[in-house]
């Protein structure tokens, strides 16, 4: 169903609002299944485009003294702030995300501003005198060039914002491609980034397919591409970017594990786990999607999992009014895909213990719904317990120790967080210091850093070498240049006034 009127979704190339005459996917409203706009479908020649805008303007934007850069980022800050409600409200519309969920990934979002504002100090250099007779010896940190970043459905404010902040602070410009699911959220970002003050051609905006991520993976003035999605195009992403002789941080799947000992505070962990499980529909790199209990853990932790799990209420989040506990999936063929996997796993012999499926939402009947589900008694060689489900789907299996716990999680081919619930301080050190993750929870359901940390997936969660956030993600927009300084001799006339 179509929409009276659909919004607006043009490209940004150049300081330039430019409504291209394009193919174009749609783009939902999830919590009603209306279409609410029209994604075009861009390829070389838009890319070409964005990426000339960009090249042109890097020379002026480099050379503009970082505090300026900084400045400008402060006022981008304030005006984000501003329209708070108004992004919010947009990021809900497009993705499905409920208005608590949408505050919160945009408060991370802002995070990331706030650290691109410490761009003077955060591009200081080195210096050593005198590492050989009258040498010194200095370095510093400067920009590739244009960068480019590809973003995912899941988070549409707050993953573009780990990118193009901190990459245009660091004296680089930018091509930024969100989901052509998600586009008009990254759109009012632009908007807000132009009121700034940024200059024309620093940062743009192309919207496509598989045939606009090649041409960004192909052109010549890419120097470096930043990617969040699924692993199998994470890898594509990074060995294609890679071969072409650019810098890629391309950030994978999940299956991510949380362990619940005997001696947990079992209620809290019920809600951490429900949390990480069900938080933001499943649709998250970092959801809890497996549970682990260790021995008699299971008898308590389950029944209080179902309980939590029936009590969530969903419904449409397009409207401030009566906002529910959790929201629909992006896409009708996303939820048929979680369906799938669910009923994989009851065919291969696990137990439905709280079943999301029919899910109905008497004013929406045409969103794409799918409730809170428990998949009990999971044995780890099956489908749903080796795939990333991406949806509200808590796997449950049960072990007898601590170190089958870890070598279960250790087999995955994943390795973004895991977490442990536990008073013993002796279980969670061998814990942290066994588990194949990246990011580790100490009583903790979702480990995901803030932006002044590093986002560190490992193994199938991430390809490249400098990760997206921190001081890495410093690394990795910037390239150091070592001088080595000797002057011959002494003041041998009056220099200084002539």
């Amino acid at each position: 169903m179509k929409s009276a009127q659909l919004l607006p979704c043009p490209v940004f190339i150049g300081g330039e609002w430019i409504r291209p005459k394009l193919a174009g996917t749609p783009v939902y409203n999830p919590s009603t299944g209306d279409v609410i706009s029209e994604c075009p479908l861009g390829g070389s020649a838009e890319v070409d485009a964005a990426v000339e805008a960009a090249a042109a303007a890097f020379p002026a934007w480099r050379d503009t003294p970082v505090i300026e850069r900084a400045r400008l980022f402060f006022r981008y800050r304030h005006l984000v702030e501003d329209n708070f409600d108004r992004l919010c409200a947009s990021i809900s519309l497009e993705h499905g995300k409920t208005l608590v969920e949408s505050r919160g990934s945009l408060y991370r979002g802002i995070e990331n501003i706030e650290y691109a504002c410490g761009a003077p100090s955060l591009l200081f250099g080195s210096t050593l005198e005198d590492v050989a007779r009258n040498v010194d010896c200095e370095t510093c940190l400067q920009p590739l060039g244009v960068c480019a970043g590809i973003t995912p459905f899941n988070f549409p404010a707050m993953v573009p914002l780990w990118m193009f902040p901190l990459a245009l602070a660091c004296g680089n410009t930018f091509v930024l491609k969100p989901s052509e699911k998600v586009p008009l959220t990254a759109l009012l970002l632009a908007e807000l980034l132009e009121k700034a003050g940024l200059p024309k051609g620093v940062l743009n905006i192309v919207h496509g397919g598989r045939e606009c991520v090649d041409a960004l993976l192909a052109h010549p003035k890419v120097r470096a591409v930043s990617f969040v999605g699924s692993s199998p195009v994470a890898k594509y992403i990074h060995e294609t970017g890679t071969r072409n002789g650019k810098r890629v941080q391309a950030n994978g799947g999940a299956k991510n594990y949380i362990v619940v000992m005997p001696d947990a505070d079992i209620p809290r962990s019920v809600e951490a786990l429900a949390t990480a499980a069900f938080g933001c529909a499943g649709e998250r790199c970092m959801s809890g999607s497996t549970a682990i209990t260790v021995g008699k853990a299971a008898h308590t932790v389950v029944p209080q999992l179902v309980d939590a799990a029936r009590s969530i209420k969903i419904g449409r989040t397009d409207t401030p009014m009566s906002q529910p506990d959790m929201g629909p999936l992006v896409t009708a063929a996303h939820r048929e895909r979680v369906r799938g996997l669910v009923e994989s796993g009851e065919k291969e012999g696990a137990t439905i213990a709280c079943d999301g499926r029919d899910a109905k939402v008497a004013d929406a009947p045409n969103g794409f719904f799918f409730g809170a589900t428990i998949v009990d008694k999971v044995r780890e060689t099956m489908t749903i317990a080796r795939e990333e489900v991406f949806g509200p789907v808590l796997n449950v299996m049960r072990m007898d120790d601590l170190d089958h716990a870890i070598e279960v999680a250790n087999r995955s081919a994943f390795g973004n967080g895991a977490s442990i619930f536990t008073s013993s301080g002796a279980a969670a050190r061998e814990f942290k210091h066994r588990v194949k993750a990246g990011m580790v929870g100490i009583n903790v359901g979702v480990p995901a850093t803030m932006a002044m940390f590093s986002f560190t997936g490992w193994d199938a969660s991430f390809y490249g070498d400098l990760h997206i956030q921190g001081r890495e993600a410093v690394q990795f927009y910037t390239q150091q240049k070592t001088v080595t300084t000797r002057w011959f001799g002494g003041v041998t006339e009056d220099v200084w006034r002539k």
